[in-house]
């Protein structure tokens, strides 16, 4: 299949790539509990800023654009390494943190599906690379870290802010909008969900049993004819 004339310009996907590095790298550093080393701190946040990225294109079955530049590897780790040092100089990071992780969602959901609809992959299944490439570095991360995944929790809303932002690209420009614009809103779109979410803690319906409904149970002696 035969890809589309736009192309994500280079800086735009390792702007991407630094912003959740760096992110990823000052979530780690707060986990002192954990007792994570500085080695650890850095392939945490490398492991953030890569991770979109590499099921993306493992989605699309391309080689992944992380072994195709020098570029990805360098920025994922100075990022990673400056977001440790802001962690040892400041200690009440926790606003910055999120804003970075709503951003990362934002940027890694427009690229992930600004490149699926290049590559000529169906709207709705674009809209599904992109989600999963919003939110696989925070996978990667917390399955790494042995943490719960943030994703599947009450209040976290992830997937429905990467949602909201990648289908309003996909329909946006499916109407006419020009790709770049269309993937401007997107990200503003998906951070603005995620910082609402958890400003006001909004989140989706917990799952409960239902214990109203009725239940039927068969008779232990049916009567005799």
């Amino acid at each position: 299949m035969l890809e589309s004339p736009f192309q994500i310009p280079l800086w735009v996907d390792l702007v991407a790539v630094g912003v959740g590095a760096l992110q990823g790298a000052m979530f780690a550093g707060r986990l002192k509990e954990r007792r994570i080393d500085l080695l650890g701190v850095a392939l945490i946040g490398i492991i953030v800023g890569l991770g979109g990225g590499l099921l993306r294109d493992i989605l699309l079955g391309q080689i992944p654009a992380a072994l195709q530049s020098n570029w990805y590897i360098l920025v994922a780790t100075g990022a990673a390494l400056f977001g440790m040092l802001l962690q040892q100089l400041f200690q009440r990071l926790n606003p910055l943190i999120i804003a970075l992780d709503a951003v990362t969602i934002g940027l890694f959901g427009a690229i992930g599906t600004t490149k699926a609809l290049a590559y000529g992959v169906p709207e709705v299944p674009a809209v599904f690379v992109g989600v999963v490439s919003a939110v696989g570095g925070s996978i990667l991360r917390d399955v790494t870290l042995n943490l719960p995944i943030a994703l599947m929790h009450v209040g976290s809303l992830y997937a429905v802010a990467a949602g909201a932002g990648t289908t309003f690209l996909v329909v946006s420009h499916a109407l006419g909008m020009p790709m770049t614009v269309a993937s401007i809103i997107c990200v503003i779109l998906t951070t603005v969900i995620r910082l609402l979410s958890v400003r006001f803690g909004w989140s989706l319906p917990e799952q409960r049993a239902i214990a109203s409904w009725p239940r039927w149970r068969r008779p232990e002696n049916p009567p005799s004819a």
